[in-house]
């Protein structure tokens, strides 16, 4: 039986459960604020981050992991074995250069390691990741365990919506802001990642309404799949908000248990506080 491993980055949601029945290795990313540099859920947690980003005088600066990091993590499974094969599985290259990393690491590990571009974040990205470390733990080769994130990617969809748009514009995210003409920090706007892997806007309008309408258009949206397989709902630093729209799609589709989580500080650098995202997986 083959043996597949299982390498991501902070920036998926997984719970610690997943992360242990899985054997996944996550490579933390890097937070700066105010001068000081974090890694992601070791050094720094998503709560703390927030409020800390809140008092901070300037945006925080993220980065992806080090290729020294990245190639420590492959050296160490193949240290384990060295007939491992690494399927290192990434934040989306529309979003930061985890991936590039993560190949140039692999070019300079003794071990045999495969990328993989989510083109996601967040726990969308854990869907693949989970889909991922699923079909290596039964016992499939790796085109099979590829193939198999290749199949999540593809039903995997992200929808977020924002209350202020000066993280996003400040940090260069969003790939269309032609129409985001004016007062653009007081517009309300909803937004999904693209088949590219960017953040590209969806609706904008003045006014919390202009969240609940896209929330309700993503929701209209979702009951048009035949089969829906997971919905994560991720926030920054509104989690009553969070449940209560957790609470609406479990009643639709009361069989699935819906994770809410807080955004990991990488995601939430960008989104800015208020940010809220519908994440799920379909068919």
């Amino acid at each position: 039986m083959a043996n597949i491993r299982i390498v991501t980055d902070s920036a998926a949601i997984l719970t610690p459960e997943e992360i242990e029945q899985y054997g996944i290795v996550v490579v933390p990313l890097t937070v700066q604020i105010d001068g000081t540099v974090y890694q992601d859920g070791v050094t720094i947690h998503p709560k703390e981050f927030l409020d800390m980003m809140a008092k901070s005088d300037h945006l925080p600066q993220t980065s992806q992991p080090s290729i020294g990091d990245l190639k420590t993590a492959y050296d160490n499974l193949y240290a384990e074995d060295p007939d491992v094969e690494v399927l290192s599985l990434h934040l989306s290259s529309g979003l930061s250069g985890t991936i590039s990393a993560a190949q140039q690491a692999a070019s300079l590990s003794a071990a045999s390691v495969t990328t993989f571009d989510t083109l996601l974040a967040d726990r969308a990205e854990g869907f693949v990741v989970l889909a991922a470390a699923q079909a290596a733990a039964e016992g499939k080769d790796l085109d099979a365990v590829i193939a198999a994130a290749t199949e999540a990617r593809e039903q995997s969809h992200i929808y977020l919506s924002f209350t202020s748009l000066k993280n996003m514009v400040a940090g260069g995210r969003l790939s269309k802001t032609q129409g985001l003409i004016g007062n653009v920090l007081n517009i309300k706007v909803g937004a999904y990642v693209d088949s590219e892997g960017k953040v590209d806007v969806a609706l904008k309008g003045r006014g919390m309404k202009t969240i609940a309408k896209f929330n309700d258009q993503v929701i209209d949206k979702m009951k048009q799949y035949k089969e829906m397989l997971s919905i994560g709902i991720s926030h920054a630093g509104v989690p009553e908000e969070a449940q209560q729209l957790a609470d609406r799609l479990n009643k639709i589709w009361p069989d699935l248990d819906i994770l809410v989580s807080t955004t990991t500080p990488i995601v939430s650098t960008h989104t800015g506080l208020g940010a809220l995202a519908i994440l799920y997986r379909a068919r």
